[in-house]
């Protein structure tokens, strides 16, 4: 006699973590606007001169084939590829592109939406089938904005987002507890979320190279090299763990701050200071719509050819004062001693902390009662 059919289980909704990244945010947006230019390399950085000082701030993934990153000087990127075409960054219709993405994914039935940046996005669901909603997801973002995105699924969020660049472009993959070394164990430490050059440097020297070292790793070493907090949180990147849960509580920023990286070295001190000033001017209209002021002055400069020096001073009051945060900044810069001239200066206003002050993750906490 035959047994029985049996009847599958039905799969039970869970909690799932969705890392949500637009695919070449930047360089698509501008695709949409000139359609002509699909296909081609594309590179968006500065003013679009490819002989001015600026870096790429995204390349099409045409141009990608050729070797260009984010953050690669413009005359760099054009010696890799002559033929690309440089754009100019346009920030206002990024920024009303990325309303328009995390509108749509704020609206998605059951949703709870943590922004990482104009382009990414974790995404708390709780779904039976965790792909599905993702291509769900995906087809949202697509009809509402044209644009593609690629979604890591997992069950925490660090596995989350180690899972997107394995679906990019405009994909899917999942990575949780049960295939995370499989996938994961034989890549390079600097491969996992958080962990950049320097710390995977240090981990070498401890005879940590892959992620699967990483998590078989005792924290004793981890403590001895990176302190009691931070030791074991980079253990548990190895292991892919990290919050199971999406928090959508705003992220309160703590300073705002401006740069500007000048086509001619200055020399000049009344050019400098000039220089500072308007920086300081910049961060005083930032911390102003924050109505925080500023306790702590920070100053960036890079010397020519390209020596970068940071330096921070804590302010005997809070202010919105814009002389007094410029005197500050170039108080620091005396300090230096450096006369060599300034390929760049960047000016940060650190305020003071929210009324309830932050939490672990930098979110304001609400005020007492």
């Amino acid at each position: 006699m035959a047994p029985a059919a049996t009847t599958p289980p039905t799969p039970v909704p869970a909690p799932w973590v969705l890392h949500v990244d637009m695919d070449q945010f930047l360089a698509a947006v501008e695709l949409l606007r000139r359609p002509e230019l699909v296909g081609l390399p594309v590179v968006v950085g500065g003013r679009g001169d490819p002989t001015e000082r600026a870096v790429v701030s995204t390349a099409s993934y045409e141009a990608r084939a050729f070797g260009i990153r984010s953050g690669m000087p413009l005359k760099l990127a054009v010696r890799k590829c002559p033929d690309a075409v440089f754009l100019p960054v346009d920030f206002p219709v990024y920024e009303a592109a990325s309303q328009q993405v995390m509108a749509t994914l704020r609206a998605f039935p059951g949703a709870v939406v943590e922004l990482l940046g104009w382009d990414e996005a974790f995404v708390g669901v709780t779904t039976a089938d965790p792909v599905a909603t993702a291509r769900e997801i995906q087809a949202a973002v697509l009809a509402a904005t044209d644009l593609h995105c690629s979604v890591g699924i997992g069950d925490t969020t660090v596995r989350a987002k180690n899972a997107t660049d394995f679906g990019k472009p405009r994909g899917t993959y999942l990575l949780t507890r049960d295939n995370w070394l499989e996938v994961m164990g034989e890549k390079p430490t600097k491969a996992l979320w958080g962990i950049g050059n320097r710390i995977a440097e240090r981990l070498t020297t401890l005879g940590i190279r892959t992620v699967a070292e990483l998590a078989a790793a005792p924290d004793e070493p981890l403590v001895a090299e990176f302190g009691p907090s931070t030791g074991p949180h980079i253990g548990r990147l190895g292991r892919g763990e990290g919050r199971a849960t999406v928090d959508d509580t705003p992220w309160v920023p703590r300073a705002h701050g401006h740069e500007t990286t000048y086509q001619h070295n200055l020399t000049d001190p009344a050019e400098i200071a000039s220089a500072i000033r308007e920086l300081a001017d910049q961060c005083v209209a930032d911390i102003r719509r924050e109505g925080r002021p500023c306790q702590r002055v920070h100053l960036k400069v890079r010397f020519a050819p390209f020596f970068t020096v940071t330096r921070v001073r804590k302010l005997p009051d809070p202010t919105y004062d814009v002389a007094t945060i410029t005197d500050t900044a170039l108080a620091l810069l005396g300090g230096l001693g450096d006369e060599r001239p300034i390929r760049l200066l960047g000016v940060r206003a650190e305020m003071v902390p929210p009324e309830g002050g932050y939490d672990v993750r930098g979110h304001g906490r609400p005020a007492a009662p």
